[in-house]
């Protein structure tokens, strides 16, 4: 999937472990381990947005796109 996770470079500038950003912003450790690794196809803007609040940066800084293959379903938009 092009769209690539850098929550771990941003919990590194921060000097915060998983687990303390898992607690401030109300997800279990496991789920946020799963978005670290790009495993999940989505994230929900409230949760997006604490993430940021409590990390003090920008969806940007989070989230980047680098060209590569995309889903074989084209996605909602039909691949358009």
């Amino acid at each position: 999937m092009p769209i690539v996770v850098r929550l771990d470079v941003m919990l590194a500038q921060r000097k915060m472990r998983s687990k303390e950003l898992a607690e401030a912003i109300g997800i279990t450790e496991a789920n946020l381990s799963l978005l670290k690794s790009g495993k999940v196809r989505g994230v929900r803007f409230d949760t997006l947005s604490r993430i940021c609040a409590v990390l003090q940066c920008q969806p940007g800084d989070l989230l980047a796109w680098e060209p590569g293959e995309e889903p074989e379903d084209g996605g909602p938009d039909g691949g358009a």
